[in-house]
C-alpha cells in the first residue's frame, strides 16, 4: 500500500499539521524565514526520516541476531550546496553510538546496516515527483 500523508496549514507562519492517519505532529519554518518555529522545517523531517530508519535498523538487527544492546542514539547533519545549474547537492553526516556489551565487529556490522537502511536506499534511489493536482 503506498504511504500517504495529509497536511493542514494554517494561516499562521508556515505551521502545518502533518497525519499518517493515525499520528500526527507540526511542521512549521523557522522564524528568519517567516514561520513561527513551532515544528520541524521540512528539510529536518527528512532528516528526522532517514535517522530513525538508521536506529531502527540497528535494533532489528541486533534482535534478530540475538545481541544485547542498550540505546541507540545518532547524530546527523546535512550540508547543501547549490549547483551552477540550480539544482542542489545534499551531503549528510552522521554519528551513532551503540550501548551494551557487544564487540566493535558487533558494532560496525550495525553500523553498516544502518547505512542501508531502507530510508537511505529510498532517498539515493531514482524520484519522479509528478506535478500537483487540485485536491
Amino acid at each position: 500500500m503506498a504511504t500517504e500523508i495529509k497536511i493542514k496549514n494554517i494561516p499562521e507562519g508556515y505551521q502545518s499539521f502533518i497525519s499518517n492517519g493515525r499520528h500526527a505532529l507540526v511542521g512549521d519554518e523557522p522564524v528568519k524565514s517567516k514561520g513561527t518555529d513551532l515544528g520541524f522545517s521540512p528539510t529536518e523531517l527528512v532528516l528526522a526520516g532517514i535517522s530513525m530508519c538508521k536506529v531502527a535498523t540497528i535494533r532489528n538487527v541486533a534482535r534478530r541476531n540475538g545481541w544485547e544492546i542498550g540505546d541507540v542514539d545518532a547524530e546527523l547533519s546535512q550540508q547543501v550546496k547549490r549547483n551552477q545549474d540550480g539544482s542542489f547537492k545534499t551531503t549528510i553526516s552522521s554519528a551513532i553510538k551503540i550501548e551494551g556489551d557487544i564487540s566493535e565487529d558487533q558494532k560496525g556490522e550495525l553500523i553498516r546496516e544502518a547505512d542501508n537502511c531502507y530510508v537511505t536506499r529510498l532517498v539515493r534511489g531514482e524520484w519522479e515527483i509528478e506535478e500537483s493536482k487540485e485536491l
